[in-house]
């Protein structure tokens, strides 16, 4: 028997907007995989020749590229930061809205204008993404690399200006801080590895099945 068909999905919110459209895909986990006390990362699926992983965000992408897994759901920040040639990205799933934006205190935005920078310090998960942003407008963007407690950045001394994911803005607004420029709008993407793509029958029927449940 050949080996089953790994699908990586990310932890948190955009896998809870991610389980329609596996089930809609005919894809339903073992029992295990909506136990909250469950440390397991490997799961059966109703379907003896698919498995699931449930890694880290940002890990999608990596063990999808590297053939770890062979499909998996990732935001499309995820894939502009990392660039994979090893990644193939066919079906937009139309979840996951948000948007990477750049952020600063709000008494410092209110006499700010983004359009006279030219050096910017800022703290970020994705400096890839930042440094090319701000290079296409002749901006120098130094980049300070945090995985996370982005908002601490300017209250601490850090960074004046962050760089992250933002849904509601809500956090933000929490911690003084305001949106003051949108990098890209963000939504999950189906990624397959590329090589998988073609020697794996089942992986093409996969891809179609989730390109219908977006339909539906």
């Amino acid at each position: 028997m050949t080996d089953p068909i790994i699908i990586a999905v990310p932890k948190g919110r955009i896998l809870d907007e991610a389980m329609p459209l596996l089930a809609q895909a005919g894809i339903r986990p073992e029992a295990a995989f909506s136990d909250p006390d469950s440390r397991a990362l490997r799961f059966r699926t109703d379907r003896a020749d698919i498995d699931l992983i449930r890694v880290r965000a940002f890990d999608v992408a990596t063990f999808v590229a590297h053939g770890a897994a062979q499909l998996g759901i990732v935001g499309s920040d995820v894939l502009a930061e990392f660039d994979y040639s090893e990644l193939y990205a066919p079906v937009d799933l139309k979840i996951g809205h948000c948007r990477i934006s750049v952020a600063e205190p709000a008494d410092m935005a209110a006499t700010d204008d983004p359009r006279g920078w030219s050096h910017v310090r800022i703290a970020t998960k994705y400096p890839y993404t930042t440094r090319r942003h701000f290079a296409a407008r002749g901006v120098q963007a130094e980049c300070v690399k945090l995985n996370g407690a982005m908002e601490l950045a300017p209250v601490l001394g850090l960074a004046p200006r962050i760089v992250d994911l933002v849904s509601s803005g809500r956090t933000l607004k929490e911690n003084g801080l305001v949106e003051v420029e949108t990098i890209a709008e963000v939504t999950s993407r189906l990624v397959v590895n590329r090589a998988a793509f073609k020697t794996r029958p089942q992986v093409v029927p996969l891809v179609e099945a989730f390109r219908r449940a977006v339909a539906a």
